[in-house]
């Protein structure tokens, strides 16, 4: 016998204060780092601290969770670029362990740092566009 599921989706579907953005739009404006609803303010309280509302719209921006999406995908991207980089240098070069970590450490910190955040904006605005908000008393469990 299957579980019923604890809380259903609600058939009326968004609340009326909160619409959905297009899902592009959203996209593009968390990757901007701005509110992914009304592209007006600042996304981000501080570098990876979402906001708990647009002081704009007044989107619950805060509600929510990205996870641990943005650090996946931010190591999906930097390993695609590292990986390759580090077998054709060596391929091509052989140069000495210390050269190749001199090189490929601080690459890989300063690529992930500077990912994370537009990837974490996008996570988010995604998550806004699809509706993926929870209700406000479920947002502290």
């Amino acid at each position: 016998m299957i579980n019923p599921l604890r809380r259903q989706p609600d058939p009326a579907g968004d609340p009326p204060a909160l619409g959905r953005p297009p899902l592009f739009a959203a996209l593009k404006r968390g990757l901007r780092g701005r509110c992914p609803v009304c592209g007006q303010a600042a996304l981000f309280n501080g570098y990876l601290r979402v906001r708990a509302a647009c002081p704009n719209c007044a989107a619950p921006l805060g509600r929510v969770r990205a996870d641990d999406v943005p650090p996946y995908f931010t190591i999906l991207i930097v390993g695609h670029i590292v990986v390759p980089g580090i077998l054709m240098l060596d391929r091509a070069a052989a140069p000495p362990l210390w050269v190749q970590t001199a090189i490929w450490v601080p690459l890989t910190l300063i690529l992930t740092l500077a990912l994370l955040r537009p990837i974490k904006g996008a996570i988010v605005g995604t998550m806004l566009a699809f509706g993926m908000v929870p209700p406000a008393e479920d947002a502290g469990t």
